[in-house]
């Protein structure tokens, strides 16, 4: 009979210990073939499940098959995904000091952007902007160029009046200052937009080039940093807080800094490779110094008046635009 009870026993504790083990659904917007989906999200998950132990699982759902990349940041809010990755700008208005990190010039790399965007974070500046969910890194990815189909840009006169893909409305404004026309969607809907000659061409970093297979439609880059995008990996808050201490700890441990570069840096990798392709393939047209001085003008103009439109928003736009740019420069000294 004690026999028994042992065995009952060691059984009960067997369920209750499978019990506690939580399964933590990780959605994302890029293919499963992605190097994101791998350096990102897959080595992210390894890398947790190993600090959990037997306490947490993790699985990673690509290609927007838990929902829509605009609907990322809400579904891990409600609960639809337990993490989320995705791009702030896609809901527009809502991440408007996060944004900042998005205009022209700030830095040079995804790895500096990155590690920058993390410590104006990391500062509590933009708590107001998350407090619905759990964030655990932001970052950015390198600066964007412009693409298009069939017309090289090389002076400001060639932007007038096409038809570009912007990510976000801060982008947008950007592109009307060049002359262009910004046509607003998610990166995974430019292909099909493209191809039905909906847009004359887009705005997105060289990786995502590739990434997107929109090499196969494009013949000209116009290599001009005009922007990089921000982004964010964040938890349901309930999820989070109904973990195990151990649990918890392993989310700890794999958030912030570490990951905000380590996302970064992919980007700037990846995109160096893919630049040196498209210089095979097709046309890399790189400014003049005198265009890239009016070009560079016209993008300050822009930055310019985002700040402007945050302060009298009663919003700290230039004081935290003035922190980002000592970031920057903390970030550079810290990774060169």
């Amino acid at each position: 009979m004690m026999k028994t009870l042992a065995v009952s026993g060691a059984l009960a504790l067997a369920i209750t210990a499978g019990a506690q083990a939580e399964t933590l659904r990780y959605a994302h917007f890029m293919s499963a073939n992605s190097w994101q989906n791998q350096v990102i999200f897959e080595d992210w998950a390894a890398a947790v499940e190993e600090a959990a132990g037997e306490d947490l699982d993790v699985e990673v759902y690509p290609a927007q098959t838990l929902g829509k990349a605009p609907a990322g940041y809400d579904n891990a809010m409600m609960g639809i995904a337990d993490i989320a990755w995705t791009v702030q700008g896609y809901t527009a208005g809502r991440f408007p000091l996060s944004q900042i990190m998005e205009l022209p010039g700030l830095f040079d790399t995804g790895a500096v952007g990155s590690c920058a965007f993390q410590k104006l974070y990391d500062s509590g500046a933009l708590d107001a902007e998350y407090d619905e969910t759990h964030v655990l890194f932001v970052h950015t990815h390198d600066p964007g160029h412009l693409h298009t189909a069939d017309k090289p840009v090389e002076n400001l006169d060639d932007m007038r009046g096409l038809k570009l893909r912007r990510p976000t409305q801060v982008v947008g404004t950007l592109l009307e200052n060049l002359g262009a026309e910004p046509v607003g969607m998610p990166a995974p809907n430019t292909y099909e937009a493209l191809q039905r000659g909906a847009i004359d061409g887009y705005m997105l970093p060289w990786e995502s080039v590739e990434s997107f297979r929109l090499d196969e439609l494009s013949g000209y880059h116009t290599e001009f940093g005009f922007y990089a995008l921000a982004f964010v990996a964040t938890m349901n808050k309930a999820k989070y807080e109904g973990l195990s201490p151990e649990a918890k700890a392993a989310i700890d441990a794999n958030s912030g800094m570490e990951w905000a570069v380590t996302a970064g840096r992919g980007y700037d990798e990846a995109g160096a490779k893919v630049l040196e392709g498209l210089r095979e393939t097709s046309t890399v047209i790189e400014l003049s110094e005198e265009e890239r001085a009016k070009w560079s003008e016209a993008a300050q103009a822009a930055s310019d008046a985002y700040i402007a439109e945050l302060d009298g928003m009663g919003l700290p736009g230039t004081e935290t635009y003035a922190a980002v740019q000592g970031y920057v420069s903390e970030c550079e000294a810290e990774l060169n």
